[in-house]
């Protein structure tokens, strides 16, 4: 017998689903980001806000060499691309041992939006590796930002809920679960003599 959704069956059909959820997630935030970008760079002027919904949302398009939210320097634009293609390698690593699909949503966000950025740092000026992001999203008291980063940022704490919850990207937790959940089961089926569900592939 084998747990389904565990690191035992890396390379079965379950395991290839969570990939492709992966893959999916990203592929969508990767290109709303991208499209979101090449429309906001053809329509608006830098630094010239545009209301958009009140005094709740305007749109402001600024061109940031720094990190997420515009935070940081522009000293340190190569160091945050690096960092963004750090994260990308070790996402697609742990690709490989997936057997969450909720991981793979919060794997697929997160990658999603790093590669959004990491885009216009490769392909944006003032040069390759030191491109400037463009952010244009405004909301009250807040830094300016672009659908990558909201993405990193929902990705991100949606692992960290499932970290607190206790379940891991290999699925061993909700392995644990299971058994927990049908101990009960298991022995009212042992007393009346019906087979166990837990048991069941």
């Amino acid at each position: 017998m084998r747990w389904r959704g565990t690191a035992g069956d890396g390379s079965g059909p379950a395991a290839r689903r969570r990939v492709g959820v992966l893959v999916g997630v990203a592929a969508l935030v990767y290109a709303a980001d991208v499209i979101s970008k090449v429309i906001v760079v053809a329509t608006l002027t830098e630094n010239v806000p545009v209301r958009a919904i009140g005094s709740l949302l305007r749109l402001d398009y600024i061109r940031n060499p720094g990190a997420a939210f515009s935070l940081g320097a522009d000293g340190y634009t190569v160091v945050f691309t690096l960092i963004a293609a750090a994260v990308i390698v070790a996402i697609l690593r742990m690709a490989r041992t997936l057997a969450s699909r909720r991981w793979a949503v919060a794997l697929g966000l997160l990658l999603g939006g790093a590669l959004g950025n990491l885009t216009d740092r490769i392909a944006r000026g003032p040069g390759p590796l030191r491109g400037w992001v463009v952010d244009f999203i405004q909301l009250p008291h807040w830094p300016v930002f672009n659908l990558a980063d909201s993405a990193i940022c929902c990705g991100g704490a949606l692992m960290v809920l499932l970290t607190v919850l206790g379940l891991h990207p290999d699925g061993q937790a909700d392995r644990g679960a299971r058994g927990r959940g049908t101990g009960a089961d298991a022995s009212r089926a042992a007393y009346v003599g019906e087979p166990d569900p837990g048991a069941l592939d």
